[in-house]
């Protein structure tokens, strides 16, 4: 089922509260300080080696999801990686996590960057699933890599010109 209305766009300072709320209520999600996602709002538009984007899915003004992605080095460089997409619970399935992924790459696609990697948990297997419809190939594993419980990591990659 489809989400009716949704629309992701670049997230803003206003957005912090409920992407920390949403990200507290999913226990897989990786969980970072409010101080980090402040930073991240203006992220994209400095000319540090570590550059981020950080985008929000909402329905009439509803959050829905968020996800940020990260590049390090100069413009086509270093590599891009698809750090955290989170979709709360009734929103999942209905095309918001596709659409958050899709906003990452098409970032990242815009910085120069060939290639999208991620990890993910290996016993995550509605993300996966995701992942992998959208092109996303098993590239490695991380073993013992996530806590709380200790889960092995799959490593994804993405080639940006197949998109």
């Amino acid at each position: 089922m489809r989400v009716e209305g949704l629309r992701v766009r670049v997230a803003e300072a206003g957005d912090v509260v409920g992407v920390l709320a949403l990200e507290r209520a999913i226990a897989e999600a990786p969980h970072w300080a409010q101080a980090e996602y402040v930073a991240m709002v203006d992220a994209d538009k400095g000319d540090s080696s570590v550059r981020r984007c950080f985008f929000v899915a909402e329905t009439e003004g509803q959050l829905l999801g968020f996800a940020v992605g990260k590049v390090i080095g100069s413009h086509g460089e270093g590599p891009a990686e698809l750090e955290s997409v989170a979709v709360a619970a009734p929103a999942r399935r209905g095309g918001v996590g596709k659409a958050l992924c899709g906003a990452v790459a098409e970032w990242c696609r815009s910085q120069g960057i060939g290639a999208l990697e991620l990890e993910v948990r290996s016993g995550s297997a509605g993300a996966i699933a995701l992942y992998s419809g959208l092109g996303f190939v098993a590239a490695g594993r991380r073993v013992g890599y996530y806590r709380d419980p200790v889960e092995d990591a799959l490593l994804m990659r993405l080639n940006l010109g197949s998109i």
